[in-house]
């Protein structure tokens, strides 16, 4: 459960890299800390910065400049990537395709997914079968995106071994069926400035309040905007500072399942008030695509008070995110 939090912690995770291939990493005393730390994080706010991860600096800032890039291209360049339900909901969205409860949110993006073979996952994976849609300008984009996407995925492998011992468990509960085959979802953002009106910014809602329904969120955000706010359990929004070189980390939905609830994922939105141009790189790591998610047996029995949990949630992770991308794009038209 989340509490009045008014700032985020900061985790310096490198002893739990260090030793996370250790079969003994729970008695080091430095892992030991790290996962301490964690379990208060994911209690208090459901969110944290991350540093000591590993991923270097330049590569973080490079992969939004080259992002960055793409996004002042013009429109027409950028629409040869267009999303599609035929191009397996990958690809480019302009500003209002996609939306939140309902209400167009105010930014525009590149979304891609882990790609698989045809007919893998049977008619729940159809809708998403096909690559992703790369473009070719700027030139090295898809061989940058790779790279980075390998490592966001191995980083959020080991902290996710972290914070399994953080619930009491061993390092290895959300790995084999559950997420064995780690599905990944990406998506390179673009929040246009704030437009003004009698000297002050107007909100548009870059990013309507929502939770993630995976399992954990590497957020690389650029250094001098602070767009991304938190809810507190008091309903207050705390902004989210940018820290150089930090990765914001959050709960997702399929984690506060699997957690039988004792973790919680946060609402949380983005009102870029910059009137400069922002952009924002997610990562998210989730379950296998053909994973049944629902409360693990060691702990409904840790967390036995979380009945509401147990009872309600059970879900195939590929079934809820096609039903999401169908509810968020249901205004995509298709073009033959």
């Amino acid at each position: 459960m989340t509490t009045d939090f008014k700032s985020l912690p900061v985790i310096d995770i490198s002893p739990l890299l260090l030793k996370c291939d250790d079969p003994d990493m729970a008695e080091d005393a430095g892992v030991v800390e790290v996962v301490r730390q964690l379990d208060r994080a994911c209690r208090d706010a459901g969110f944290f910065y991350v540093i000591g991860h590993g991923i270097s600096e330049s590569l973080i800032k490079k992969v939004r400049e080259i992002t960055r890039e793409f996004f002042n291209l013009p429109y027409e360049e950028k629409l040869k990537i267009k999303i599609t339900p035929a191009a397996g909901y990958r690809g480019y969205q302009r500003i209002g395709e996609n939306v939140t409860k309902g209400k167009p949110d105010i930014h525009e993006a590149i979304d891609c997914y882990t790609e698989f073979e045809q007919g893998k996952y049977g008619d729940t994976g159809k809708a998403m079968e096909g690559p992703n849609q790369w473009p070719e300008n700027p030139q090295e984009f898809k061989e940058l995106m790779e790279e980075y996407t390998k490592l966001c995925t191995d980083l959020s492998r080991k902290m996710l071994r972290g914070i399994a011992l953080a619930l009491g468990g061993s390092p290895y509960e959300f790995e084999g069926k559950i997420a064995g085959e780690p599905f990944w979802v990406f998506r390179l953002i673009g929040y246009p400035g704030a437009p003004f009106s009698n000297g002050q910014p107007e909100n548009d809602i870059g990013c309507g309040a929502h939770t993630d329904y995976g399992l954990l969120s590497l957020i690389n955000q650029d250094d001098d905007k602070t767009a991304l706010q938190v809810r507190n359990m008091a309903g207050d929004w705390i902004p989210v500072i940018p820290i150089p070189g930090s990765f914001i980390c959050n709960i997702g939905d399929m984690l506060k399942i699997l957690s039988n609830g004792e973790y919680e994922s946060t609402l949380h939105r983005v009102i870029n008030n910059s009137p400069r141009y922002r952009v924002c790189v997610g990562f998210f790591y989730e379950t296998s695509f053909d994973a049944m998610v629902e409360p693990l047996d060691i702990f409904k029995e840790k967390y036995p008070g979380n009945k509401a949990c147990q009872e309600n949630k059970k879900v195939v992770y590929g079934e809820h995110l096609v039903n999401k991308l169908k509810t968020t794009f249901a205004n995509l038209v298709e073009h033959s």
